[in-house]
């Protein structure tokens, strides 16, 4: 989809709240035909690799680029015309070097931050996290954060975003009825799971390993919190809400960041990318109404599945009756056209 067309200036024009509401139609779409469930919700969280370069950075105390504070520090040492060899030895030889988001940022896109990619890579990046649910697929909430943020951070705003969305097809949890949560142990925190005890989600957060033992110094809301998510981790049950989170969720970006393009975005600016993303994973979803009406999740693969067959079959009068048969998945359609002769000849 070229970002730089007319699509740029329609994207720049509407609001986000009218993405949202798009969003918000075709998962009503979907709630129609029991696509939307609400009963497990699993969150998981990527990155994107911003419309920005590390070369351009700039220092946030003096505007200086990376080369121009080193030749500024070679000045300072008595090198009046630094080459490129001096210049990186001097860096090399530089004490407390640090690439970080408090000292550097983009004169291009200050929202993009200095992040770590999945594949390892530093790039500045955004990033994105999904709540699927893990019942039919469908992702539930989408948004797009800064970089730099944790995921205990992010995730209240992700259930917030994803109660609204549920509470719209009339599936939205309670403190009564209560929506699983299953998310890996990155967010795993104390005030995370003390803040969503007894409310409308059951947290199977994954725990990670430690070594020493928990100390609690009087916080017994937090110990029961805590507490309460371990226990829900010792089922089948759990086990296989897991299974379904790594299905679902890791799905969800691999079509939608990998397949689809979304991995390296060409917008600058948080509110942009979260208008694109919104329409890009609407587009997902639609993808599941599809797969349930067609058995197909995408019109390359419903035309390559599709087969149609044609027949004809002279009437007595001179006419013609031409057939048409259109198969795909277990389901056929047939259209019929009558040719007949005119009359008046």
């Amino acid at each position: 989809m070229p970002d730089h067309s007319w699509l740029s200036r329609t994207r720049s024009r509407l609001p986000l709240e009218v993405h949202d509401q798009v969003f918000a139609w075709v998962l009503q779409r979907l709630a129609e035909r029991g696509l939307v469930r609400g009963e497990r919700i699993g969150v998981d969280a990527s990155t994107m690799e911003a419309n920005a370069a590390l070369r351009t950075l700039v220092r946030r105390d003096s505007g200086e680029t990376h080369r121009e504070m080193l030749r500024r520090m070679a000045h300072e040492s008595g090198i009046e015309t630094p080459t490129t060899e001096d210049l990186i030895r001097l860096d090399r030889a530089r004490k407390d070097k640090t690439l970080s988001n408090a000292d550097w940022e983009s004169p291009v896109d200050a929202e993009a931050k200095i992040a770590k990619m999945k594949d390892g890579r530093t790039h500045l990046a955004y990033k994105p996290e999904h709540a699927v649910d893990l019942d039919t697929g469908a992702i539930v909430a989408a948004e797009v954060y800064t970089a730099e943020q944790g995921d205990t951070t992010t995730m209240p705003g992700t259930l917030d975003a994803a109660m609204k969305q549920l509470a719209a097809v009339d599936v939205a949890p309670t403190s009564e009825d209560p929506a699983e949560l299953v998310a890996d142990k990155g967010y795993h925190a104390r005030a995370t799971l003390k803040a969503m005890d007894d409310g409308p989600w059951k947290t199977r957060i994954a725990e990670p390993e430690r070594k020493q033992c928990l100390r609690w110094h009087g916080d017994e809301a937090a110990r029961r919190a805590v507490y309460n998510n371990r226990a829900h981790l010792l089922s089948g049950v759990a086990r296989e809400a897991f299974k379904l989170r790594t299905e679902w969720v890791e799905r969800s970006f691999a079509l939608t960041l990998d397949r689809g393009g979304m991995r390296r975005v060409w917008l600058r600016g948080r509110e942009k990318v979260q208008k694109r993303y919104l329409i890009h994973v609407a587009g997902y979803n639609l993808g599941l109404i599809m797969r349930l009406l067609t058995g197909a999740g995408t019109p390359r693969v419903f035309r390559d599945r599709a087969s149609v067959r044609l027949g004809a079959i002279v009437t007595p009068n001179s006419g013609l009756i031409l057939l048409f048969v259109v198969a795909w998945g277990e389901q056929i359609a047939l259209l019929v056209i009558s040719l007949q002769p005119d009359p008046l000849g």
